[in-house]
């Protein structure tokens, strides 16, 4: 089967290029997000045959790069689980031959300068199959390809990996593409409880996870920046490309939360939330592989700067979510994660929502709801848990300069 895999991969490749005189040690970002957000991997859910094809994929591509094995078989470090029925409960790995119902492979690769410490470079390439927990598509079953989320992750990784094989020679890097992170984080959360390197001598984390859609202002989200001292300084003066918006946090709904939770450093990339999330659209043409090259181009320039600092301290930061409000109702709109001014941005919207059936639009911004100023997300959602299914309640946007007030029933 893996022989079949790589010949249809190797076929694809020089199909993609002009001189097939090529070697898939030069493919693209572009061409890597398009065999690994195409329909025939039919959305990468964990476990899944399209899954497969894409580890095999990325295990190809680190190969030709020249990176090492470091897999427990390869470059393969697979583990099966159950599936949790309730969200906060602990994922059980442990579970015997034939009780199993989901195996999960992370695809890890390894450049050994022979130094002291070493780096961790990650994305997770899992995806949600035709529409699985998670999904926000209404309609008939569908392939979820997942081009931004995450074949854009791993084509950065894997764009990093060809740059880094000869360069910054002071430490060591690890490359794994994660498995299982749209259920839950498991697999970053299985290689720290089983690791295949010494995470002692780990330095930081450096994780991409939806960074595809860099918007024209440039806007790109960089959170951990309080989980070393020095981050915040280094993600500051290497930038001049990008409107950044740290966060100090090192907890996030993506893989580095696992690194962080063992005590190591973590920054976190992301270029924002979109319509498109979750969702059968999420599709290659709607990609800046542009954008993805620059901030390609900004980690290798970060890593290059910490290169000689030696092994980075770790400092625990405030869980942002902690302080999160329950609310049971909602919009049914997308927010801007990454806006910054006054109020709470719709990046998006879904028919037949409160949002909608009130003649809320995307690109508004929600300036008040009731009796509650709204300035940004967190009051927002506090504002939302003062109500429950069926309130009526008056709602106050701004668009472009103008303020709209709307009865919203939620």
């Amino acid at each position: 089967m893996k022989y079949i895999i790589t010949s249809l991969i190797l076929l694809f490749l020089t199909a993609c290029k002009t001189e097939t005189k090529e070697t898939i040690n030069t493919v693209s970002i572009k061409e890597d997000v398009a065999f690994l957000a195409s329909d025939a991997l039919e959305g990468r859910q964990t476990g899944s045959d399209g899954e497969q094809k894409a580890a095999t994929y990325i295990a190809e591509r680190f190969q030709n790069i020249g990176l090492q094995e470091k897999g427990t078989e390869k470059y393969f470090q697979t583990f099966s689980f159950r599936p949790k029925t309730d969200p906060h409960q602990e994922v059980n790995y442990t579970v015997k031959d034939g009780d199993s119902t989901i195996t999960g492979t992370n695809v890890i690769g390894y450049i050994d300068n022979k130094a002291e410490n070493t780096i961790i470079i990650g994305a997770h390439y899992d995806h949600l199959g035709y529409g699985a927990e998670g999904s926000l598509h209404r309609g008939e079953r569908a392939i979820h390809n997942g081009a931004d989320d995450n074949a854009s992750g791993v084509a950065v990784l894997l764009n990093l990996a060809g740059r880094l094989k000869a360069k910054n020679t002071n430490n060591n890097y690890l490359f794994m593409a994660f498995s299982g992170e749209e259920m839950g984080l498991l697999g970053s959360n299985y290689f720290v409880k089983n690791p295949t390197i010494d995470t002692k001598k780990v330095d930081y984390m450096i994780n991409m996870d939806m960074v595809g859609r860099l918007k024209a202002d440039s806007t790109l989200a960089v959170y951990g920046v309080g989980t070393s001292p020095i981050f915040k300084q280094t993600v500051t003066a290497n930038n001049s490309k990008f409107k950044i918006v740290a966060k100090e946090s090192g907890v996030g709904p993506s893989d580095h939360t696992s690194f962080y939770h063992a005590d190591i450093p973590v920054l976190h990339f992301f270029t924002g939330q979109h319509e498109d999330y979750h969702k059968p659209t999420d599709d290659t043409e709607k990609l800046n592989y542009e954008g993805m090259q620059t901030i390609s181009n900004y980690i290798f320039e970060i890593i290059t700067d910490l290169d000689n600092n030696g092994k980075l301290p770790f400092r625990a930061t405030k869980n942002e979510s902690d302080s999160v409000p329950k609310f049971k109702v909602g919009l049914g709109v997308t927010p801007d994660y990454l806006y910054d001014g006054e109020g709470m941005r719709i990046d998006g919207t879904r028919e037949n929502t409160p949002a909608t059936n009130a003649g809320i639009q995307k690109g508004d911004v929600v300036m008040k709801i009731g009796d509650n100023d709204i300035s940004d997300m967190m009051s927002y959602m506090k504002a939302l848990a003062a109500f429950k299914k069926g309130d009526t309640t008056k709602v106050t946007v701004k668009r472009e300069e103008e303020l709209i007030e709307v009865e919203v029933t939620f």
